[in-house]
């Protein structure tokens, strides 16, 4: 890993650099090195963030602007942020282990593009949308108003810090909200640097405020304050019903993009090397630790032992090594934790009577003695209710799972208490539309994995989630209608107020 310099870094609040009394160390999980320290804010700093959004949101500094003027600031700050980008990169890999070839295409060169897509929305999104006229109980013309809603939280986690973020700020700064992000713990870097990089290209102080911090602490106040209109969350289903219950002490609006448990269905009619190839891209791309991973392989009992033994082949080449070697496939975990918590289930699956065909432990050589690393593992006798197939791992762990009909895959598909999304594997794009149809996930992906597109909504069904981010629509999350109806009838000759007063000299 590339080493950086190990710098201390402050909260951002009211556009001023903020130290607090305690820090907390952010490391680098290739190899366990310190790569930085960061302020760790607490309840107090977020209440200093919201009063700083407040009253930036009252000022109508940012929130009186013109949505194009909006988006001409957005996308500066957005080409700026790109003229910066091998900094960020260096920032967002070195806290979280993503690959340098993963951290430039996905994490921050998506992110760059998402947020330039939310600037362009609000260029065309109709903050104001006239209805039709009236005549009864008077002739009126509405006006529906969608306005912003004023102080946002924004909470993200640790895998993609600065794209999943931007989902959130990108639509609040658009809809002309301010906006009060929790980033994780383990990341909070590049959004950091990120903030500063916007300030410095138009968004006025106080608009938009960074707190690393805990969750249980900051996070939790966030989620809580009495000025904060709405809570925009990413993490594990978990900590998404805590969040829900405590922005409902204020009745938050809330949206939760949260856990996953994704099948891939692999139909008997699939183009098998393009299976397999995908199979795997969706399940180990950057160490499994996304939330709509394709995790549980459910294949067809003919063709089981054909396809686990290719999984196995292809999977052999994958390069596992230093996140800033353009050649390597797959990273680290992120931590100790976490990969402990891996190894857990690969080690209870296996004691079940799960048999690990490739990988179960930490890769071979001395590289690997340091930092958080776990094989690419792929587990079979393997059903559907053992506790690998079922609860969210967040690793490189993929289990194949045999079926003998559709209905039966489908019905595997959905015995989930998740339902983010799929992957449906065919040569028969019809037969994949109405297994798709049937499949209870908020995507579903046809012959491809993780295909996210800033245009399309993205959510989950079931216990991954409550409403979506991204889409056409993406501003109607941050926004709250107003409707405001003009009377045109010229006073009391348009009867209405007969109806209530006809009887009030009686």
């Amino acid at each position: 890993m590339t080493s950086i310099d190990v710098q201390h870094h402050a909260l951002h609040i009211d556009g001023k650099a903020v130290d607090t009394d305690e820090s907390m160390t952010i490391v680098n999980p290739a190899d366990a090195s310190v790569v930085a320290t960061v302020a760790k804010g607490t309840a107090s700093h977020i209440d200093d963030a919201v009063a700083a959004g407040k009253a930036a949101f009252e000022s109508r500094v940012w929130a009186g602007k013109t949505p194009q003027e909006r988006a001409a600031i957005m996308r500066a700050i957005a080409d700026a942020a790109n003229d910066a980008i091998e900094e960020l990169v260096e920032l967002e890999m070195s806290a979280n282990g993503a690959t340098v070839r993963q951290a430039t295409g996905f994490h921050i060169g998506y992110a760059l593009a998402h947020f330039t897509f939310f600037a362009d929305l609000a260029d065309t999104y109709q903050f104001v949308r006239p209805a039709p006229v009236v005549t009864f109980p008077a002739l009126a013309q509405s006006v529906v108003h969608r306005e912003p809603l004023g102080v946002v939280g924004a909470i993200a986690p640790w895998n993609f810090p600065l794209l999943l973020t931007l989902w959130k700020v990108g639509p609040a700064l658009a809809a002309g909200n301010s906006v009060v992000v929790k980033p994780d713990e383990h990341t909070p870097l590049s959004m950091l640097r990120f903030a500063e990089i916007a300030e410095a290209n138009g968004l006025p102080a106080g608009v938009l405020n960074v707190v690393p911090g805990d969750g249980r602490d900051a996070g939790a106040r966030l989620a809580s304050h009495p000025d904060v209109a709405k809570i925009a969350f990413t993490g594990s289903t978990q900590i998404g019903r805590e969040i829900m219950k405590l922005a409902s002490g204020t009745v938050k609006e809330v949206t939760l993009e949260l856990g996953g448990k994704g099948p891939s269905i692999v139909l008997d009619d699939a183009d098998l090397d393009l299976a397999v190839d995908g199979v795997l891209y969706g399940c180990f791309t950057y160490s499994g630790q996304i939330c709509e991973s394709g995790t549980r392989a459910i294949v067809p009992r003919s063709l089981h032992d054909d396809f686990v033994a290719r999984l196995v082949e292809r999977a052999r080449t994958i390069a596992v090594g230093a996140p800033d070697d353009w050649d390597t496939d797959m990273g680290p975990v992120i931590d100790g934790k976490q990969q402990a918590r891996i190894l857990a289930y690969i080690n209870d699956a296996v004691d079940a009577g799960a048999q690990a065909v490739i990988g179960g432990g930490v890769p071979e050589g001395e590289q690997f003695q340091r930092g958080y690393w776990v094989a690419p593992t792929i587990l079979t006798g393997v059903d559907n209710s053992m506790p690998v197939a079922r609860e969210e791992i967040f690793g490189p762990v993929l289990t194949v799972i045999p079926y003998d009909t559709d209905d039966e895959a489908i019905a595997i598909a959905n015995d989930s208490e998740y339902g983010l999304a799929a992957s449906v594997w065919t040569t028969d794009n019809g037969r994949g539309l109405a297994v798709a149809e049937q499949v209870q996930t908020g995507s579903v992906w046809i012959n491809d994995a993780h295909q996210i597109n800033a245009q399309v909504p993205f959510g989950g069904y079931k216990q991954s989630g409550v409403g979506r981010e991204l889409g056409p629509d993406a501003l109607d999350a941050y926004t709250q209608a107003k409707a405001v109806h003009v009377d045109l009838s010229g006073g009391r000759d348009a009867k209405p107020y007969d109806i209530l007063l006809s009887h009030a000299d009686d």
